[in-house]
């Protein structure tokens, strides 16, 4: 397996005019991948256009996304990623995720959570279509349009599409739809047994997703998490104790990956849990703990 570990400011509002200085950082030490996430009432730039910005400034680094699917016009959708990936030249890496359900974000996207689930199952197939070039017509509940044709095309061929998400129906429809997995907050056994359901769900579908493609999404502490951010930690994982899901300092998130590693994922994004007063100083840290995992 090629191990590959990818840095997110996460729910960290990254000052817009250090984005540029954090690319920089992570491709001088080494990381694979910066990642922007889509929280629309959060204080993170949007993703496409954070990304777009970081395809201009730096020429190498991979470019990734844990953005919403549903709520999107899949035409408009197909349109901004073929875009962003012709003119990073083919550096987009997408994982669709239904979005959190706590206000006031559950209302910004514009779809109960129920709903969303039959968003992606309709929009999805729609935009891998969309971006094979192929003349889309579609009558449905999202969107109804004829005839449409997308350009420009992408340089990846084809652009593939993560999923994440650890309830079953989240996970057969990633074995059923998509390319790859990017959970979070879950422990190496509980990947695991997902990537199993995946397996059987793709295989029933007459599909294959590759080994390859499973990571996953690592809450990372410099120090234990308090207050706001250690209450928020345990909504987003349901009320559990996230002692096992959030590594502490950068030896124990070395053995957290390492743990990852032996199960079968190899792509990783590392996403600190708390504003950081000194990017540079933590990714160096990161880096000279997990870096040589990277193969």
């Amino acid at each position: 397996m090629k191990v590959r570990i990818g840095i997110g400011p996460g729910r960290s509002a990254l000052p817009p005019d250090e984005l540029g200085a954090l690319a920089d950082d992570l491709v001088e030490l080494g990381f694979d991948s910066i990642w922007l996430s889509e929280v629309l009432t959060g204080g993170g730039l949007d993703p496409l256009v954070g990304l777009a910005f970081v395809a201009a400034h730096n020429p190498t680094l991979k470019l990734g996304t844990t953005m919403l699917l549903p709520g999107r016009n899949p035409v408009r959708l197909a349109k901004s990623l073929a875009s962003l990936d012709a003119l990073s030249a083919g550096r987009l890496l997408v994982t669709f995720v239904p979005g959190l359900v706590d206000p006031p974000e559950r209302d910004a996207i514009g779809l109960e959570p129920k709903a969303r689930s039959r968003a992606i199952d309709e929009v999805l197939p729609l935009v891998r279509r969309l971006l094979s070039g192929e003349e889309v017509s579609h009558s449905g509940t999202t969107a109804s349009f004829s005839g449409v044709r997308i350009a420009p095309a992408t340089v990846q061929q084809p652009l593939e599409f993560w999923l994440g998400g650890m309830v079953e129906s989240s996970l057969k429809r990633c074995g059923r739809l998509g390319d790859g997995w990017l959970p979070s907050l879950c422990t190496p056994e509980e990947a695991l047994a997902g990537k199993k359901v995946i397996d059987e769900a793709a295989e029933g579908a007459g599909r294959t997703i590759s080994p390859e493609h499973f990571g996953v999404s690592i809450a990372y502490a410099a120090t234990t998490p308090e207050g706001g951010v250690a209450a928020g930690l345990r909504r987003r994982s349901g009320g559990r104790d996230t002692s096992a899901l959030v590594p502490v300092g950068a030896t124990a998130l070395r053995g957290c990956l390492e743990a990852f590693i032996d199960v079968g994922f190899s792509k990783f994004v590392v996403r600190p849990v708390a504003v950081r007063s000194s990017w540079r100083a933590d990714l160096e840290r990161v880096a000279a703990a997990v870096g040589d995992l990277q193969s």
